[in-house]
């Protein structure tokens, strides 16, 4: 009996030492090297936890604040939840959107299921009209996407939006399931939003692309339970300066505040919600910040936009280079280094842990990934010139684009600005693409040169159509490029074709 407690208390203290991971230790862990006298240095210590949780806020609610400005932009457009809005032309510099393109007449919108569940009708594709884009939640993760490559496979549908805890009082699920509805996964937020950028076909124009958005419908279940649906309002912005962007002042705090109004507080969320106090955001009451509380907001606001900037412009980081061999670059250009995301969905969350900076920095510069990451679009990212220099907005740049881009549809290359991800203000152009060639001077082997400039006033006589400037009515002017590839031939197209450095010609 004693030899089988002895081995027992043995187990038990083996047992217990494998459960308890004891780092190394100093001999002098027992020193508290004058912590008293040293905290008493710190003099300011409430403001300084504000900036602290002012920054960690701003980078986990990242997301959201991108979300939330949809709905804003609406609002101040002259719509609201359950507005359609449309667009008869493609975006141009008026426009406010994270690195949208200049190539689509976009529709868009946003709904609320906090009065109740919500339907929206997503039209089948024509002959001439095909909608690729996705449902994200109010955390900009994509849910559902719709057209011939999403859900509904073009046929259109009935998308069903339930709130979190739905009760079941328009019925179960499967009922409504058996009706016709389609029903949106992995609704945790009352607020959801929807962008579906248009592919035309056979001859289809822009002002087609408007008529096919009022085939999107919008209304509440219960509307549709009760056999009487309200009409959908529909806002043609075509002609309005809707501007969507998040800005980093106090709107930026402000946004946050509408995130955790408008939405059940998750509960992955709960601790970073339960810091939100410092900077006086609490479910249920006013937002009425102290001066002190708004000064801490907008210094850590600017802290939090440093370390996004930071990482979008650290090679390897939020961009990646796409053409490396043996270790080596071979070009400049990079591609959006999303890891696995890409194929999970973009939920930003990895075994036990939130990637809150992985997050972050995606939304730093990108709106509306898709449920899943298809071939519809390659974007290559341009930050740097062919000597490794970051893009600046004083001197002048030639891309080459050679004849055989491996595109189905069209290549186009924007200019964003660096301070605010958007198209540059205040200029006629943003970009060039296939659309321009007929207009372009081309090279005898049938590639364009295209030339950015802060000033187009010395263009040649001729070549209008080869120029594009990256002067920004704002006062930053260093900028970035997007080339996109529409619909590329093949899946792995990049093993066979390179596209050209951008070179600095101020500099030769």
């Amino acid at each position: 009996m004693k030899k089988l407690l002895t081995s027992l208390a043995a187990a038990a203290t083996f047992a217990s030492g494998a459960s308890l991971a004891v780092s190394p230790t100093e001999p002098a862990f027992n020193d508290t090297g004058d912590i008293l006298a040293r905290s008493k240095q710190h003099t300011d210590i409430e403001y300084q936890i504000m900036v602290q949780r002012a920054t960690q806020a701003a980078i986990y609610y990242m997301p959201a604040v991108a979300q939330v400005d949809f709905v804003k932009a609406t609002k101040r457009a002259g719509g609201d939840y359950g507005t359609v809005n449309f667009v008869t032309r493609p975006f141009g510099s008026e426009k406010g959107f994270l690195t949208a393109n200049d190539t689509t007449a976009y529709a868009w919108g946003s709904i609320s299921t906090k009065q109740g569940a919500q339907v929206v009708v997503v039209p089948p594709m024509t002959d001439k009209i095909d909608y690729f884009g996705s449902f994200i939640s109010a955390w900009h993760v994509p849910m559902i996407d719709v057209g011939s490559k999403g859900y509904d496979e073009g046929r259109g549908g009935k998308y069903l939006f339930l709130p979190p805890n739905y009760d079941g009082r328009h019925g179960t699920a499967e009922e409504l399931e058996a009706r016709g509805y389609i029903i949106v996964p992995g609704m945790d937020t009352h607020d959801a939003s929807y962008a579906f950028r248009p592919t035309l076909m056979n001859g289809a124009t822009h002002e087609d692309a408007g008529r096919h958005a009022k085939g999107i419908k919008v209304y509440a279940l219960s509307e549709a339970v009760e056999g009487h649906i309200e009409p959908t309002e529909y806002l043609d912005v075509t002609e309005l300066p809707y501007d969507c962007l998040p800005y980093y002042n106090m709107t930026f705090i402000e946004d946050i505040n509408d995130v955790v109004q408008n939405n059940p507080v998750r509960e992955k969320d709960r601790a970073i919600y339960s810091t939100l106090q410092s900077i006086g955001i609490k479910k249920g009451e006013t937002f009425s910040p102290t001066p002190m509380q708004k000064k801490a907001a907008l210094e850590g606001l600017e802290l939090a936009y440093a370390y996004m900037q930071k990482k979008f412009t650290t090679e390897g980081e939020t961009v990646a280079p796409l053409w490396v061999k043996d270790g080596e670059k071979m070009s400049e250009w990079s591609f959006w280094n999303f890891g696995p995301q890409a194929q999970m969905g973009f939920p930003f969350e990895q075994g036990d842990e939130i990637l809150i900076d992985k997050r972050a920095a995606s939304y730093f510069y990108v709106t509306f990934l898709p449920n899943q990451l298809g071939g519809a679009t390659f974007y290559l990212t341009g930050l740097r010139d062919s000597d490794g220099k970051l893009l600046n907005g004083q001197d002048t740049y030639r891309l080459n684009v050679p004849s055989d881009v491996p595109a189905k549809d069209f290549w186009s290359a924007i200019v964003y600005n660096m301070e605010t991800k958007n198209f540059n203000r205040g200029v006629d152009r943003v970009g060039a693409s296939t659309k321009d060639l007929d207009k372009m001077v081309k090279n005898p082997d049938g590639s364009v040169d295209v030339y950015y400039a802060p000033s187009l006033d010395e263009v040649p006589k001729g070549f209008e159509a080869n120029w594009v400037t990256t002067q920004s009515a704002t006062s930053a002017n260093d900028w970035f490029f997007l080339f996109r590839l529409y619909r590329p031939e093949t899946k792995d197209w990049f093993k066979t074709w390179m596209l050209n450095d951008v070179v600095n010609i101020s500099k030769r």
